[in-house]
């Protein structure tokens, strides 16, 4: 038997975001370690409940490497740690023929046989529903009832080119505490010069109106509110401009030119003395510092100042405290688990948020006791460019506490 009672009051809840993009282009190596880890981590909380959110479902070539997530899927919910789950849902939009519709998104539920009173939302009826046995929906995304799917609007998307970014809510209640859970995939930032221009970077304020768009359609008036969880690849990054004038507050700067088109090609930060080493080699597509340690040492906390994409939501999302180093963009080397890429400024893209609601929902932790954890999966071995994130908690439900979700649902039996 499990930890954890058998009813949903203080049931463990595993909440996982991974960028899963990776993992399918070299299958063989990357695809193991990553199941071996992620089953660790169930394994180590003994939760109830796990909602695992994915984005880049079948990597960056799709259309080749779609096959490659039905057997991804499969050793998941055949693994050992996995067989005490007795019910799944598993959504994945794989259909990629459709540009407007394709998010590349994935949501994978499972509920462990001792979480007795536990039910789905369904969009269509709105009424809750039973969950039984194990179901995997690849093909109809767009017509299942069971889930909300949205792609932005083609303005929001830079250049108004179509990319997978989107989201996708479920809806759920165990016992009398109801709440919805969102898979999110923002923009990137396509180019370091360009986000090294101006502070705020305009990439942050693209993402900056996706992300309210998702906010104002979870909470419109279409269905009654509730607690939300919305844990995704968000794409946040360091403001490039003040990080780098901290990385560099010693280095003179050199500008490299196209001699074609005379843009700015390359960026070069050289120390006044010294002679005159290299500090920093900005390009579009690279970020060459010196010395990787100040994004692992003491989990990349001296950076945390520059991660200020979120405190324009400040009033409408929470986050527990970032004690973990930048989730992104590790080495894909097999053999590499804790060295970035030299492609991007290390930053915490990965994330966990939660509305001040669903914050009252984790039981807070008595004495020493560690019963919430916000961390990354796998830290000392390669699972892809992204490092998976989680966040482990116990839930507080029922009459009489403090923290009772005051947004009880009419839970249809």
């Amino acid at each position: 038997m499990m930890a954890g009672k058998l009813t949903a009051q203080g049931a463990g809840i595993l909440l996982v975001t991974a960028n899963v993009g990776s993992l399918f282009e070299d299958p063989e190596n990357l695809q193991k370690t990553w199941l071996r880890e992620f089953c660790q981590t169930v394994q180590t909380h003994r939760p109830l409940f796990v909602a695992l959110h994915c984005q880049e479902v079948g990597g960056k070539n799709y259309e080749a490497s779609m096959t490659h997530v039905d057997s991804f899927i499969k050793e998941l919910l055949s693994s050992d740690v996995m067989k005490d789950f007795n019910r799944a849902r598993v959504y994945l939009d794989k259909n990629y023929k459709s540009q407007e519709q394709f998010t590349a998104l994935g949501c994978c539920y499972f509920i462990h046989e001792s979480l007795k009173n536990i039910q789905q939302f369904d969009f269509k009826a709105k009424k809750f529903r039973k969950l039984l046995g194990k179901e995997v929906c690849s093909d109809a995304l767009p017509n299942t009832a069971m889930l909300e799917k949205e792609k932005f609007p083609q303005d929001y998307f830079p250049e108004c080119k179509w990319s997978r970014k989107g989201f996708i809510r479920t809806r759920w209640a165990l016992a009398d505490c109801a709440f919805d859970l969102v898979n999110i995939h923002l923009f990137h930032d396509a180019s370091n010069l360009v986000a090294w221009e101006k502070s705020p970077s305009v990439y942050s304020g693209t993402r900056q109106k996706a992300l309210g768009f998702v906010l104002d359609r979870i909470t419109d008036q279409r269905f009654e509110r509730l607690p939300y969880f919305i844990f995704g690849d968000f794409n946040f990054r360091l403001d490039s401009k003040q990080v780098i004038e901290s990385l560099c507050s010693k280095a003179s700067m050199q500008t490299v030119r196209s001699t074609d088109t005379n843009e700015v090609d390359k960026l070069i930060f050289r120390e006044s003395d010294n002679d005159r080493q290299v500090v920093l080699q900005l390009e579009k597509k690279s970020f060459n510092y010196i010395n990787q340690d100040v994004f692992r040492e003491n989990n990349g906390k001296l950076l945390l100042e520059f991660d200020r994409e979120l405190s324009v939501f400040k009033e409408r999302l929470n986050e527990l405290d970032i004690s973990f180093p930048p989730s992104y963009p590790y080495s894909e080397d097999s053999g590499q688990g804790k060295q970035y890429m030299n492609t991007r400024c290390p930053a915490w893209c990965d994330r966990i948020l939660m509305s001040s609601t669903a914050k009252d929902l984790l039981v807070k932790p008595e004495n020493e006791e560690k019963s919430i954890t916000y961390d990354n999966i796998g830290p000392n071995v390669c699972m892809g460019d992204h490092k998976p994130v989680y966040l482990y908690f116990r839930l507080s439900t029922g009459p009489g506490k403090p923290n009772a979700n005051k947004h009880k649902c009419c839970v249809v039996q």
